[in-house]
């Protein structure tokens, strides 16, 4: 299923947002297929996002919600700014669909186009089976710019990643076989890009950039921009031996308004991709999985999963954004992310050996290593491993408690592995269980005492017992004399009776103390 929030977000805020969520109180409505409103006829059915393209004004636009509500539909798209209307927004917020504001200068066509293509990736049987055609397109527009140009092209997103490029690559330079060989612009070439302020120039105006000569035998470049509602979706990058003339940049920039069109789609339905597989995963992290390698789960197992945080706190979209980014940064070009319960969880390979495979546990050792250099806060808490399906609910349930652990100060943060921070976490399920009313035994006595008094009995009796009894110990610890140490127990067997010869009392002297949270700093008396 594909709901209305994702599909919004899918397309991006260069072509829609989101003005009221409707539903109804039922929550964020499911979207199946797109359609045009006609004049007097039902406006959609249930499922189905209704585009507005005859709303002329403001009843128009009221009377086509009223419409949709009554035939139960999941939103309507009007264009900006009647979707802001204030007479319309009124309405959408008493009426069941969902209202969503359409980029003023977009087609209806190609907004139904976009749409349908991120659709039909959310509902296609299998990964990857809708968005061939968008790839291939791409390769062929690539073709058609390098021909225009009549010079080597290469198309490229607004991270630098090469998503098409065109034949004739052989008259190009070594910088461009090297980024079409890695996929990716060469990091000496990023710099000398950077340093003729070509990326400041491409995120800021739809103009052609001309860049000079550079390091390696780089050839010169003429950029064209590829934007949609303002927004920079990616470039076009020809290997430019001698001028392009006018008419021809021309032609290339006519030809970007067509790409644009094309990197919408691409995105969108990649990021529907992605929230269907969060889907899966969540209900795998949840239930289990069917069988091995389905719902979204690698094989083979074993399996692990790692709760990730860090970097940012709140809502969970910023720290599943950053965590993406990281993961694709160091090569897993498809991470296994999804949040469960406002955590975000990732599901890693761990086979046996030093490899350190994109998505497994060594590469998650490897990349926080580097990324915690420039931000300490990022951290994994990683659950004991999963050998089948059945066992990821319980993998994950053991790495949301080590990251409360991390959370809250208990554990350093980094990568922490359930075999290494075991026993934390069994104190830590004791603690819980053990909390509310104390039922008895010394200790209500002695934490009455110290709150009267300003004594540090409870503080006294926790390093006792993590020391065994051991008086130098014990002293070194809570900074006093061993002597001063002798004479605050016997004040504590005169306050309460202090029996400390049983193992199990101990243990549960030390579970009631935990779960106290006993955190002052001891007084001397």
């Amino acid at each position: 299923m594909l709901s209305l929030t994702d599909l919004v977000d899918a397309l991006g805020p260069g072509l829609l947002r989101l003005v009221t969520a409707g539903g109804g109180g039922d929550g964020d409505p499911q979207v199946h297929d797109v359609v045009l409103a006609e004049p007097g006829e039902a406006a959609g059915q249930p499922g189905e996002l209704v585009l507005g393209a005859g709303a002329a004004g403001p009843p128009d636009a009221v009377a086509l919600l009223e419409r949709a509500a009554a035939a139960g539909a999941a939103g309507v798209v009007l264009k900006a700014p009647l979707a802001d209307d204030p007479a319309v927004v009124d309405a959408a917020g008493r009426l069941r669909p969902a209202l969503v504001e359409l980029q003023p200068d977009t087609s209806w066509t190609h907004v139904v186009w976009l749409a349908r293509g991120a659709i039909d990736r959310a509902y296609a049987p299998q990964p990857g089976a809708a968005d061939g055609g968008v790839h291939n397109d791409l390769f062929a527009l690539a073709d058609t710019a390098a021909e225009i140009a009549d010079a080597p092209v290469t198309l490229e997103d607004a991270r630098s990643r090469v998503l098409a490029y065109s034949g004739r690559q052989d008259r190009a330079d070594p910088a461009r076989v090297s980024t079409i060989v890695g996929r990716r612009v060469p990091a000496q070439v990023i710099a000398h890009l950077r340093a003729c302020g070509v990326f400041r120039s491409l995120a800021r105006s739809s103009d052609p950039v001309h860049v000079p000569a550079g390091p390696d035998g780089m050839l010169p470049r003429l950029v064209i921009p590829v934007r949609a509602g303002g927004e920079w979706l990616g470039s076009i990058w020809v290997v430019a031996r001698t001028p392009v003339p006018p008419d021809r940049v021309r032609r290339l920039a006519d030809l970007a308004s067509v790409l644009a069109l094309h990197l919408l789609r691409l995105r969108a339905e990649a990021g529907v991709a992605r929230r269907v597989l969060a889907d899966q995963l969540r209900g795998a992290l949840r239930d289990g999985a069917p069988r091995d390698g389905a719902d979204g789960v690698p094989a083979p197992p074993p399996w692990r999963v790692a709760a990730l945080g860090g970097g940012t706190d709140g809502d969970i979209r910023p720290r599943l954004d950053l965590w993406d980014a990281i993961a694709r940064r160091f090569g897993w070009h498809r991470p296994l992310l999804t949040d469960v319960d406002d955590t975000l969880f990732a599901v890693l390979t761990d086979p046996p050996g030093p490899r350190r495979d994109a998505g497994s546990m060594a590469w998650l050792r490897n990349v926080l290593l580097q990324v915690r250099a420039h931000d300490r806060t990022l951290y994994a808490a990683v659950g004991g491993p999963a050998r089948s399906p059945a066992d990821l609910p319980r993998a994950r349930s053991e790495a949301a408690e080590l990251a409360g652990l991390v959370a809250s100060g208990r554990l350093p943060a980094g990568t922490v592995l359930l075999e290494d921070a075991w026993d934390a976490v069994v104190v830590e399920r004791a603690r819980k269980a053990t909390g509310g009313p104390v039922l008895g035994g010394p200790v209500p006595e002695l934490l009455s005492h110290d709150a009267a008094n300003g004594t540090a009995f409870l503080s006294t009796l926790a390093a006792w017992l993590d020391h065994f009894g051991d008086t130098k110990g014990t002293a070194d610890a809570l900074g006093v004399h061993p002597n001063t140490l002798r004479h605050r127990l016997r004040r504590m067997s005169e306050v309460t009776e202090l029996d400390l010869s049983s193992p199990r009392r101990r243990l549960a002297l030390r579970l009631q103390l935990n779960a106290l949270e006993e955190g002052s700093a001891p007084r001397n008396e």
